[in-house]
């Protein structure tokens, strides 16, 4: 039984011995309106009697008088009044199949005033009327991430609340009071919800109507009884309510004038390279000559920049500078690869604790030699070897460490080093599945089952586990994928499931809402992601490597039924990411929120390289540095979203995945758009070259008529489409 507070308490017996001013019936559920003094309760009441109230108006000692409740179409709009304020709240049900409801409460100040504090907005009940004192918190909001929460009672209920809170919102009230929207959805049980930030230092404005809340409430009979159903549970109830909430507009951005940018300045800016042993390496950060060079970084970058000129067709020659400088991560001793070139250790510092010779932070070793497969899997015969010559050692450390990773270890001797993220919670969790995505991608390239097993030994350690699977964005994307084809290869559903936690956790880490106060006003953050389950920024090679995972997964997912709510959310993931990302560049930031002080070498705003961190609105961001390392975002998402049509004057653009392109008879193009029949995308013709554009007829499987395009900036023909179809385009010169 947890404690509750005088404000739980004072409201629990004003809930149980007022009547209501007015109720509300909706499918299964009936809902109470009370007014209690100092709040505006809104008492949701299941079928089998037990309640969740939610506080839509809060006054402290301030007295509230209900002036008005006006019946709306889909709701009620109700207008309060107290000596200082006024407020208006409009409560309404946006969606006639769905125990969905959503309370959007605004606030007049007539003077200016401080707010100290503010209480969180839901408090569950038993269905004696009680104050719930035990239930299950799934997930809630970590630090600026979306605004969310997942609840349960427990047996023997049937109650569980999704609940959103919309972030975006609360812009005016954070830029005028100078208070973060982060950390405000949560609790301590039972005390849950949504807080407002107190006005501690600059006051609410007097007679400006601000948005203080706007909640999305999904109400549910289900409670789950496990991790899968908590998480997949999670997914439903989250493109549910995603289909409700106001979403930003998504602006192109040219993507292939931002690689060309972004080549230029890599090959030719000093702050990208260091010289060792012979080769040029490219640098972690610009301007970073203390770090020895490390073989992840070479190849998170050389492995888009080839697909880019593949997708070019036109080579480039830091490609082979880069490739020849591979080779020599070899360590003859350990018979592996490793993270710091060899003939440059020395160097390492010791100032963190992966900076010491000889120490591997886990998914390092995994990563470059995934890389190393895909390197392999273009013909180059030397990468193979590398690859194979260096697979032993990772499978000797799989098995040594049962496939259940630390954070650091000692490469000659296995010696753990840091055992835990942090205290009582385990390793890198999700190493498990990054091991099995190498496994797998080794064994399509040899034929060999011995990888095929270890991948399925790895596999199985990632059974039952839930939202604490993910640790590194990037490989949390990959190892999605390696579980769905584990289930392709063996038809066994756990590891389908398990594909799914993948999935969820990676949702559970976005930032759905856009930071429009303090420098926040300068770039959008709606569907970012971030790198780890706690890190306070969002950082631009997770977000292009999680982008091109997804990507994978649904590929991969072609003869697979899976969610609908995954086609749908990795859909949205995948076009606010390439409308969006484009602002970790310096050039099309502000200077004036750009950190002066820099963690690790320089910023050179001017360099298309991108930071690697942005920030809350009122911090300033590319203090860890510009992270060449990240240089790939551009070259990774010009092949995925952009096709060439070959000897014509124009490519096609779409912000959406798509499969299945194909160029029929070069007079019509056909592929598929995954995603959702309910939201759209953009498709773009974008012209190549001085010749007039032939007439385009544009024709999908779900409408009768041609879409009909708008023309834009030289030349370019915009056409808005629905997701989850087939599209043909035709053109005749």
């Amino acid at each position: 039984m947890n404690p509750v507070s005088t404000w739980a308490s004072v409201a629990q017996a004003d809930l149980n011995h007022q009547a209501p001013i007015t109720t509300l019936k909706y499918l299964n559920y009936s809902f109470k309106l009370f007014n209690t003094g100092d709040s505006l309760w809104l008492v949701a009441t299941y079928p089998k009697k037990e309640s969740v109230s939610f506080r839509l108006v809060f006054t402290a000692n301030d007295p509230l008088v209900v002036k008005n409740i006006e019946e709306q179409e889909n709701g009620l709009m109700i207008t309060a009044k107290t000596l200082t304020a006024t407020f208006r709240t409009t409560i309404n049900f946006p969606d006639p199949r769905q125990s969905i409801f959503r309370y959007t409460t605004t606030m007049v100040c007539n003077q200016p005033m401080l707010i100290p504090f503010w209480p969180k907005d839901i408090l569950p009940f038993n269905s004696d009327g009680k104050i719930s004192g035990e239930g299950t918190v799934h997930m809630q909001q970590v630090g600026t991430r979306s605004g969310l929460l997942f609840f349960s009672l427990p047996a023997p209920h049937s109650a569980s609340v999704f609940y959103f809170q919309n972030l975006t919102a609360l812009a005016s009230y954070c830029e005028e009071t100078k208070t973060s929207a982060g950390e405000l959805v949560g609790g301590k049980w039972p005390e849950l919800g949504f807080s407002l930030p107190p006005a501690i230092d600059s006051p609410v404005p007097e007679e400006k109507e601000l948005t203080i809340s706007d909640a999305f409430v999904l109400l549910s009979e289900v409670v789950p009884n496990d991790n899968f159903e908590v998480t997949s549970q999670f997914l439903e109830y989250l493109a549910a309510v995603y289909l409700l909430i106001p979403k930003p507009e998504a602006v192109y951005h040219d993507w292939p004038a931002t690689a060309e940018q972004g080549l230029n300045g890599l090959a030719a800016h000093k702050g990208c390279w260091t010289f060792a042993g012979g080769h040029p390496y490219l640098n972690a950060y610009v301007c970073d000559y203390k770090t020895p060079p490390e073989l992840m970084v070479q190849m998170a970058v050389l492995i888009p920049l080839m697909e880019y000129c593949h997708w070019k067709d036109a080579p480039h020659p830091i490609v082979q500078e880069m490739r020849d400088g591979v080779p020599a991560f070899y360590d003859t001793e350990l018979k592996t690869v490793v993270r710091w070139l060899p003939a440059k250790k020395s160097d390492l510092d010791g100032s963190e604790e992966q900076k010491q010779e000889g120490v591997m932070d886990a998914w390092y070793l995994h990563h470059p030699l995934l890389n190393l497969t895909r390197l392999a899997g273009t013909g180059d015969e030397d990468a193979k070897k590398l690859l194979l010559d260096s697979i032993d050692y990772a499978i000797k450390v799989a098995q040594h460490f049962d496939y259940q990773w630390p954070v650091f270890y000692k490469m000659e001797n296995l010696e753990v080093i840091k055992a835990e993220t942090k205290p009582g919670e385990g390793g890198e969790k999700d190493v498990p599945g990054a091991y099995a995505h190498l496994m797998l991608e080794v064994w399509k390239l040899t034929g060999e089952k011995r990888y095929f097993e270890e991948a399925r030994a790895a596999a199985d350690k990632l059974i039952g586990m839930g939202f604490e699977i993910f640790y590194q964005a990037n490989n949390t994307s990959f190892a999605a994928k390696a579980m769905l084809r584990l289930y392709k290869e063996t038809k066994e559903e756990k590891y389908l499931k398990v594909s799914y936690v993948f999935i969820a956790s990676i949702f559970k880490n976005v930032q759905l809402w856009d930071c429009n106060y303090g420098y926040g006003k300068n770039f959008p953050t709606f569907f970012a992601i971030f790198p780890l389950s706690d890190a306070p920024y969002t950082a631009a090679y997770e977000e292009q490597e999680v982008h091109a995972g997804l990507l994978e997964y649904l590929a991969e997912a072609q003869d697979v039924e899976i969610l609908p709510s995954i086609q749908l959310l990795i859909a949205e993931f995948v076009r606010y990411t390439v409308t969006r990302i484009s602002s970790y560049y310096p050039p099309r930031l502000p200077a004036e929120m750009l950190s002066e002080q820099v963690k690790t070498g320089e910023v050179d705003r001017n360099l298309w390289v991108p930071l690697e961190d942005i920030h809350d609105g009122w911090e300033k961001s590319g203090e860890v540095g510009q992270e060449v390392y990240g240089s790939g975002i551009a070259f990774g998402i010009v092949p995925r979203q952009y096709y060439k049509v070959p000897d014509q004057p124009f490519m096609i653009y779409i912000d959406y995945p798509l499969i299945n392109y194909k160029i029929v008879k070069n007079r019509s193009v056909e592929f598929t758009i995954l995603g959702d029949k309910r939201l759209s995308c953009e498709m773009r013709i974008i012209k190549q070259s001085r010749a007039k554009l032939p007439e385009f007829e544009i024709r999908t499987a779900r409408d009768k008529e041609p879409i009909k395009g708008k023309q834009a900036e030289a030349g370019s023909i915009i056409y808005s489409l629905t997701g989850n179809q087939k599209v043909t385009i035709k053109w005749k010169s």
